[in-house]
């Protein structure tokens, strides 16, 4: 069992790790579930867009609350978890007002960042 387990960690460790996804990926992806209509809420792409939101917004509060812990000056400053008022909305509007190019480029974790910046400026 152990020897299996050692081979286990062996392979995975050669397995890339999932890359960041773009947002012009994310907004293609969130295209086509919407061209699905009711049948979007059977879509494997509707998990894959909700759980790259949830894996973006959770890397972002666990970064702020580590800034301040650490005592140093945070990215933003959004308002305690629960009490911010960004919706998926205002996240698709600010992701469709990036230029082409930069979609391509854009990881979909530092547009969220841009926009909670904007949206949640420290010293306001």
């Amino acid at each position: 069992m152990r020897r299996l387990l050692t081979t286990a960690l062996l392979i995975s460790a050669y397995v890339p790790a999932a890359q960041a996804m773009t947002v012009a990926e994310f907004l293609a992806k969130s295209d086509a579930v919407k061209a699905k209509g009711v049948m979007a809420m059977m879509s494997s792409d509707l998990t894959l867009l909700r759980n790259e939101m949830k894996s973006v917004s959770t890397a972002y509060r666990a970064d702020i609350d580590a800034a301040q812990k650490a005592g140093k000056p945070p990215h933003s400053c959004p308002p305690p978890k629960g009490k911010a008022s960004i919706s998926s909305d205002d996240v698709m509007a600010e992701l469709q007002s990036l230029p082409t190019a930069d979609k391509a480029r854009t990881s979909v974790k530092t547009a969220f960042y841009a926009l909670m910046k904007k949206r949640y400026p420290c010293g306001k």
